[in-house]
């Protein structure tokens, strides 16, 4: 029965994308990026093969990648991606020698990539589980590690119906959880001596980041020594919480990072934030004009900036609190010693708990929280950097998951120098 039902979501959700590619540009790149299996070079060894969902999953796997690369340079790394918003950003990867969409899961798809493929070590990054893949990866005893995994109580694998996705996990020769709860609810199943409590790779990632930081000359022009807020991955309900306070505050330098850079959305965000300039337009402006410019908002209109933004913040904002879906990722900007403020969806990212716990993150629910909490760090300077001291340490003190992964990998010689 759970096989059956398994296979109707498996049809209906590549039906609907189908149906839904007729019109919407993201689902007709998914539609067509599964069009024709990846090109693969048959010879090197060490064939790693690396999954992720989406772009914040691959966020979570490169400290990895870079890290295997490091150790073993002739590796052969093999990038898949089910979302076009990871392989779309990710497709000319460097590390990467080729990048490709997953087929959708079915018995043939899954027999014809893994054949093509030939992987010597599989990493599936956090949550995703597609049942053919995974059984046939078993089946031809290759190891299979699951890394930043995140379990909670009302997952199918804790359900009495859940026996197929039961059946996935004893695909996995090892987990990598990130926090004891997911730990202890894999023991619950009988999964313990292959589970280990390592954390999230992300945390090392951003530390990467800013340890290396690369500057924005622009947007330091721009911040021009004055008060500055960085609001970054912002939808539509978070940027409607801060018009009134944008409207009334001149004296700080905002800088916006929508979720979503498409043109039609960059014109919507520019027609909420009147007193607003692009970031497409200031590049095109003298170095020198740019400090004594009129406008305090700057509206970014690329990807791949954001992760640099937070450095230039006092006060960081975080989108994706107010939908279902929930915040991004706070811990870019907290790597810097920014408090981080965001919406009320967040309790299912433990990394945006446990700063809340700490005194770093803070949740507003409305317009009048937002500007009370604002109001209360730009006038208390010692509690702004206490919370800032609170972010930088929270994020350093959960550092070492890579370090933990790539250990294991080397001594269980899973791959050969």
């Amino acid at each position: 029965m759970g096989k059956a039902f398994y296979h109707l979501f498996v049809l209906l959700y590549q039906s609907g994308i189908r149906i839904a590619s007729l019109w919407n540009p993201k689902a007709t790149l998914w539609v067509q990026g599964r069009k024709q299996l990846p090109l693969v070079n048959p010879t090197p060894a060490n064939r790693i093969w690396i999954h992720c969902a989406s772009l914040g999953e691959f966020e979570q796997g490169r400290p990895l990648i870079e890290k295997i690369k490091q150790q073993y340079p002739h590796s052969y790394i093999m990038l898949s991606f089910f979302s076009p918003s990871g392989y779309e950003v990710m497709k000319h990867y460097a590390l990467a020698d080729i990048v490709f969409y997953i087929p959708m899961d079915a018995k043939a798809n899954a027999q014809q990539l893994i054949n093509r493929l030939q992987p010597t070590l599989v990493i599936w990054v956090k949550y995703e589980f597609w049942y053919y893949y995974l059984t046939a990866l078993k089946k031809r005893n290759i190891p299979v590690l699951l890394v930043s995994a995140l379990f909670r109580p009302h997952q199918p694998f804790f359900k009495w119906y859940g026996g197929i996705w039961r059946e996935m996990l004893t695909s996995f020769s090892y987990f990598f959880v990130q926090n004891a709860a997911s730990k202890q609810l894999l023991g619950t199943l009988g999964f313990s001596s292959n589970v280990s409590l390592c954390g999230d790779t992300r945390f090392d990632r951003v530390i990467e980041i800013a340890e290396n930081f690369n500057p924005l000359p622009l947007i330091a022009h721009f911040c021009n020594g004055q008060p500055v807020i960085v609001a970054g991955s912002t939808w539509e309900d978070d940027e409607a919480e801060w018009i009134h306070y944008v409207k009334n505050h001149p004296e700080i330098k905002f800088i916006i990072a929508p979720h979503e850079v498409d043109a039609g959305n960059i014109k919507a965000v520019q027609q909420v934030f009147t007193e607003c300039i692009l970031y497409s337009q200031l590049v095109q402006l003298p170095a020198e004009s740019i400090a004594g410019m009129p406008h305090h908002v700057l509206i970014i209109d690329n990807i791949g900036m954001l992760s640099r933004l937070y450095h230039y913040a006092d006060i960081a904002y975080v989108g994706g609190g107010f939908n279902a879906g929930g915040i991004h990722n706070v811990l870019e900007a907290a790597v810097y010693g920014k408090p981080v403020i965001h919406g009320p969806v967040y309790e299912k990212f433990s990394e945006a708990v446990g700063l809340v716990e700490t005194g770093a993150g803070i949740c507003i629910n409305n317009a009048l929280e937002l500007e009370k909490v604002l109001n209360e760090l730009w006038q208390d300077k010692a509690l702004l950097q206490q919370k800032s001291q609170a972010a930088r340490q929270f994020v350093y003190m959960g550092a070492g998951a890579t370090g933990a992964i790539v250990q294991y990998i080397q001594e269980k010689r899973l791959l050969t120098n």
